[in-house]
């Protein structure tokens, strides 16, 4: 089913519902009553947005925020705090969601490469330990912790411009690059996990262009979405998804990216 929602095109089986304030709020269905979440990168803009939506949802019975400042805490080029913060969260799951709504675009404070007069190994490593294996070594680590019976989702936030059929323009060497490693490891891990957990769904997600500390410097204040929006639509993907749709690649609209 589908259906229009601020004038976009949701593939989502009436995930997505107004609230009395005319906000969009996500609605989860396809998940059992009562399941729990994990969100990695809640510190973050998108990762807040959607740990307050998974909280307001009523079938959605715990929500774990993980993210550097967290306890325990995970940080993405440390992975004995990742297999640490797993250890500590079995006994807890298991977990039918898990998003990752992690990522970086400027390193260090340098903003993406626009030419390859530009490049420097030491930032292409660092944005590629932060967007492609930090992600991986959540898969690697929380897996485990996903339910071997019944619907159960691991999310992690990709981007339209880590498509490689869909790049144009050039630029943007490092993040495109790490996007589109990022989308390679989560389609080559939803083989593998579905092998133990044969109704689960690994998606790479597109969350549109949201105003937070991301784009800062590269949108304007008004433009954009708002994290609660993408957060919504997101959640919405999500929930609609199809069995043996795992490994895809979407936007916030549910329509596919080309790889």
């Amino acid at each position: 089913m589908s259906c229009e929602i601020g004038g976009e095109h949701i593939r989502a089986g009436g995930a997505l519902q107004p609230s009395a304030a005319g906000h969009v709020v996500a609605m989860i269905s396809s998940l059992p009553r009562g399941f729990r979440a994990i969100i990695f990168g809640a510190s973050g803009a998108i990762g807040a947005a959607l740990a307050d939506a998974l909280e307001a949802e009523p079938g959605c019975a715990e929500v774990v925020r993980l993210s550097r400042r967290s306890v325990p805490a995970v940080e993405l080029t440390d992975e004995s705090t990742i297999a640490a913060a797993a250890a500590a969260l079995k006994a807890g799951g298991p977990f039918s969601l898990m998003i990752d709504a992690t990522g970086a675009l400027s390193i260090d404070g340098v903003g993406p490469e626009k030419r390859l007069a530009d490049l420097d190994a030491a930032r292409l490593a660092r944005v590629f330990a932060i967007n492609a294996i930090g992600p991986a070594l959540l898969l690697k680590h929380f897996a485990e912790l996903l339910p071997r019976s019944g619907r159960c989702v691991f999310a992690s936030l990709s981007a339209r411009v880590g498509s490689i059929g869909d790049n144009a323009l050039g630029g943007w060497y490092g993040y495109r690059a790490s996007k589109a490693a990022l989308n390679q490891l989560l389609r080559t891990a939803s083989i593998e996990i579905a092998r133990k957990r044969p109704e689960s769904l690994v998606l790479a997600l597109h969350p549109g262009t949201v105003r937070g500390k991301l784009s800062s410097g590269f949108i304007g204040p008004a433009d954009g979405m708002s994290p609660a929006e993408s957060a919504a639509r997101l959640l919405a993907v999500i929930d609609a998804a199809q069995p043996g749709e795992s490994g895809r690649f979407a936007d916030y609209a549910g329509l596919a990216i080309p790889w």
